[in-house]
């Protein structure tokens, strides 16, 4: 039945009913009307507009379903569907918009995985440029610097000492950002070593503690898989770092059945509901490249947890 002979329907058996209560009731109704005829009939028509609400209100029910879905759904976090019962033109409706969000993902997947590669490209000419070009002609800097100093006097041996060892830091800092724009040691020995790499750095040039574990013969993973989950990893501990005022972070790796869980989990401030940010939006939108699922817990001074479910049977 379409949407416009359900809502007759209703009306029709509301007013049936009202009709058929004014002929066969006892009820006359003088001129003029005298106020107990006038409060019966008030009554009736009371009766008749709650009567026909409800009815509409269950009519309805689905739309009323569907238009809340329309004003919550966040293609970042996929899945989200009507049940599909019933027949007539708001079954069709609900089928409609559950095929066009399915579009939307689809689309919305494809076009984040272009993104996102295109943006790891772009990290990997960075960070060849920043170890070729601007490595090199530091490290050049450094050593003139140091032949300049072993052939100066007193004071200015200690100044130029003093400028190599800015040299120095300086370059220790850009090595410091190829290593994050392209990790090499994910590359050439893996996720867990790369993960002990980054938290180790983290520990040293932020100050946090961190505490990790990473469980032994975790399943093979595909390179972009691995590369996500560093990724994730590496975000969740940059905003540790800049927003939670944390003491503690920690980070763990494990297998779990059907899927690989990464967990970083700090005892700082939280978040509360506040709205997601750049970096939490990236993180669901490399989570959709893999068909992973993120999960981010938060409460005022309990802490924010960030979990990645990467099911195995992703995998290729």
């Amino acid at each position: 039945m379409s949407l416009f002979w359900r809502i007759f329907a209703l009306n029709a058996v509301v007013l049936g009913s009202a009709t058929a209560l004014l002929l066969w009731a006892p009820v006359t109704v003088s001129v003029p009307v005298v106020l107990t005829e006038a409060i019966i009939l008030v009554s009736g028509l009371v009766v008749m507009l709650v009567a026909n609400a409800a009815l509409l209100r269950i009519g309805l029910a689905p739309l009323d379903r569907l238009t809340r879905l329309m004003t919550t759904v966040d293609l970042l976090r996929p899945g989200q569907r009507l049940p599909e019962g019933g027949r007539g033109e708001t079954a069709e409706l609900i089928r409609t918009f559950n095929a066009m969000l399915e579009r939307l993902e689809h689309e919305r997947a494809s076009s984040s995985a272009r993104a996102l590669f295109a943006q790891e490209a772009e990290r990997r000419r960075i960070a060849q440029e920043l170890h070729d070009e601007v490595g090199q002609s530091m490290t050049a800097i450094q050593l003139s610097l140091e032949r300049a100093a072993d052939d100066a006097d007193q004071p200015l041996r200690g100044e130029l000492r003093h400028v190599q060892e800015i040299t120095r830091g300086s370059l220790d800092e850009v090595r410091r950002l190829v290593r994050r724009l392209r990790p090499g040691v994910l590359e050439d020995l893996g996720l867990v070593s790369a993960l002990a790499s980054l938290t180790g750095e983290f520990a040293t040039h932020v100050g946090i503690r961190v505490v990790r574990h990473f469980e032994n013969g975790l399943p093979a993973l595909d390179h972009q898989t691995e590369l996500v989950l560093y990724r994730v990893a590496q975000e969740a501990l940059t905003n540790a770092a800049r927003h939670a005022e944390a003491g503690q972070v920690e980070v763990s790796l494990r297998h779990t059945g059907q899927a690989v869980v990464l967990a970083v989990v700090d005892d700082g401030r939280g978040t509360g509901a506040a709205c997601e940010g750049a970096g939490m939006r990236g993180m669901r939108e490399r989570a959709l490249l893999i068909g992973a699922t993120l999960d981010v817990t938060s409460q005022p001074r309990s802490g924010t947890t960030v979990r990645l479910t990467v099911p195995l049977r992703k995998q290729s």
